[in-house]
């Protein structure tokens, strides 16, 4: 049968689309990119703020419209399945099945019945397809969540944490390693919590000791750590494994002391500066990056302007900021959201104008270092390679470097490059050498 796929979300829900590629494919199923070719398409939902709801209804219903052509099944799966199926099912009849995150287990079944066709019942268990860049791949360490957070939608719609064994990481990371990726991406919902579940200790840095020590890798990078359980033994494995980057993705939220408390968030103002203090006392060359709510319920001008102090103090490399909205399903849901919305975007406008001011500095303090640049693609126009260091996370979202060179690259290799400039979030050089 030929099947096409959406993707839509996070990383974290690539990695089930790029399971369910791997499951049809090792059961004989045409995978196509042409929608129009399509027998049937499967959309991989999210489900988690309304902006993301609203894609994927639409989506939905764009992909409804060629069942008048060519499409003789539609399936949705993913967060926004999980999350309101009986009312998907009730309202749209044009969709064949919707299957909840709590039926992948029994995926093979389930696609058999509604496609008509034999799919293995053995989901997450078949080697799964790479759908982007085939020298970088994610590696989700865990799933669900345990921290409540008092806006956030996810445990209820992911369950509680559940880390992955860890030697099927490693087997599935050397895996990925003989097929041509260079860098992992850890994911999880908390990564620094990787194994708490299993035995009430972590084991994050252990889990890096094994995967820096898999012949072929270059990077690894860690995404989602929580400032309470960065303890020092992670950043001394982090400083003494070689492929370990030193990039702390630290998603704090707030500033005050009382928006934390008012977001169920563990941890403190003292906490997070003492940690980044010690991250960049021991690694000068780290890159912190965060997120922030402005406007939650119940947020003062002087909550936001300890925001803004907390934002100075630490000096963040990159940083992205969102004005609160209500989420369903979420204890601060029936709270008062008192902030109008114009003043929640004059704060964020604040958060972002200091941020941006802030990012500048630090990146023209990095004019005449050398990094060493992944090359992604070549720029027709600008005559102009593409990359990241380890400055930037995958999928542009903190920037990217921009260099000029002598010598022919393929995406996935990598280059020396001095910088001589900076240009809003990103870096322009020369390869050297």
């Amino acid at each position: 049968m030929k099947i096409g796929i959406i993707s839509l979300g996070c990383a974290k829900n690539l990695v089930d689309t790029e399971n369910l590629l791997g499951l049809l494919q090792a059961s004989g199923q045409e995978i196509v990119t042409s929608y129009a070719d399509a027998e049937a398409i499967i959309i991989n939902t999210c489900g988690f703020i309304e902006s993301a709801k609203t894609e994927a209804i639409n989506t939905i219903l764009d992909t409804a419209d060629l069942k008048e052509k060519n499409l003789k099944k539609l399936i949705v799966m993913g967060c926004l399945s999980q999350r309101y199926k009986p009312q998907l099912e009730e309202e749209m009849p044009e969709v064949d099945r919707f299957i909840a995150i709590d039926e992948y287990p029994q995926m093979g079944t389930i696609l058999s019945e509604a496609l008509g066709v034999k799919i293995a019942n053995s989901y997450g268990k078949t080697p799964r397809i790479l759908s982007g860049r085939p020298w970088m791949a994610y590696l989700r360490i865990a799933d669900g969540c345990d921290n409540r957070c008092s806006y956030c939608a996810i445990p209820g719609i992911r369950g509680p944490m559940r880390s992955a064994d860890e030697d099927e990481l490693v087997s599935e990371a050397e895996r990925l390693v003989k097929m041509g990726v260079k860098e992992l991406n850890l994911i999880a919902q908390d990564s620094s919590r990787y194994g708490y579940d299993l035995d009430g200790q972590l084991h994050l840095s252990h889990l890096l000791k094994r995967l820096n020590a898999i012949e072929g890798i270059h990077w690894i990078r860690i995404l989602y750590l929580y400032p309470d359980e960065i303890p020092d033994d992670l950043i001394a494995t982090m400083k003494e494994c070689e492929h370990v980057l030193p990039y702390f993705d630290i998603p704090v939220q707030h500033g005050s002391d009382r928006m934390l408390k008012a977001m169920s968030r563990r941890g403190s103002r003292r906490l997070i500066l003492e940690r980044c203090r010690k991250i960049r006392s021991e690694l000068p060359d780290a890159v912190l990056r965060t997120t922030l709510i402005c406007g939650f319920p119940g947020e003062s001008e002087e909550d936001h302007q300890e925001n803004l102090s907390m934002i100075r103090e630490v000096g963040w490399d990159h940083l992205g900021a969102f004005t609160y909205s209500r989420e369903e399903e979420t204890p601060a849901y029936d709270l008062d959201d008192n902030v109008p919305y114009e003043e929640k975007k004059r704060r964020l406008d604040e958060v972002m104008s200091l941020q941006e001011s802030i990012s500048a500095g630090r990146l023209k303090g990095r004019i005449g270092e050398v990094q060493e640049v992944m090359v992604e693609r070549y720029d027709n126009l600008t005559g102009m390679y593409v990359g990241r260091s380890a400055l930037y996370a995958p999928d542009e979202v903190d920037g990217c470097v921009r260099f000029r060179s002598g010598k022919d690259h393929e995406p996935g290799d990598f280059a020396m490059v001095r910088i001589s400039r900076s240009a809003s979030h990103n870096l322009i050089g020369e390869e050297i050498g």
